[in-house]
C-alpha cells in the first residue's frame, strides 16, 4: 500500500489537497469542498502539479508571494490502495483517520476531475 495525505490548505481560495503517492511523486489534486464523506455526493477535484514525497508530511505557512500563499495542515493521512489507475480513472480505497472506503477519480476534461466515494462505504 502506498500512502495518501488530504492537506487543509488556507490559501487564497481555502480547499483541501489530496496526495497519492506514486511513482516516486505525490500526484495532487485541489479539491474545493473537500472529499466527500458519503456515497452519492460528488466532488470537483483539479489535477495540479506532483509534489515531492517529503511533502507528505508538511504542514505550516507558505509565505505571501509564493505560490499556494497560506496555511496548509494535515487533515488525514494513512495509506491507499489503487485498485486501478488508468489514463483518466483512478479507483482506489483510503485507509485513514477520517476517510476512509473506497473512492473514484474521474477526468472530466483537461485537468478537471469528478471524485466521489462508492455507494456501500457510507
Amino acid at each position: 500500500m502506498n500512502r495518501f495525505v488530504l492537506h487543509r490548505h488556507d490559501a487564497s481560495r481555502p480547499h483541501y489537497d489530496l496526495r497519492l503517492e506514486r511513482d516516486g511523486v505525490l500526484k495532487s489534486w485541489a479539491v474545493p469542498r473537500g472529499l466527500p464523506l458519503f456515497a452519492g455526493v460528488k466532488r470537483l477535484a483539479v489535477e495540479v502539479e506532483d509534489h515531492p514525497l517529503d511533502y507528505i508530511d508538511f504542514e505550516g505557512i507558505i509565505p505571501e508571494g509564493l505560490y499556494g500563499a497560506g496555511s496548509v495542515e494535515v487533515w488525514d493521512s494513512g495509506a491507499y490502495r489503487a485498485e486501478s489507475w488508468e489514463d483518466g480513472k483512478i479507483v482506489f480505497d483510503l485507509n485513514g483517520k477520517r476517510f476512509s472506503g473506497r473512492y473514484i477519480l474521474i477526468r472530466t476534461g483537461g485537468r478537471n476531475w469528478l471524485t466521489f466515494k462508492f455507494k456501500g462505504d457510507s
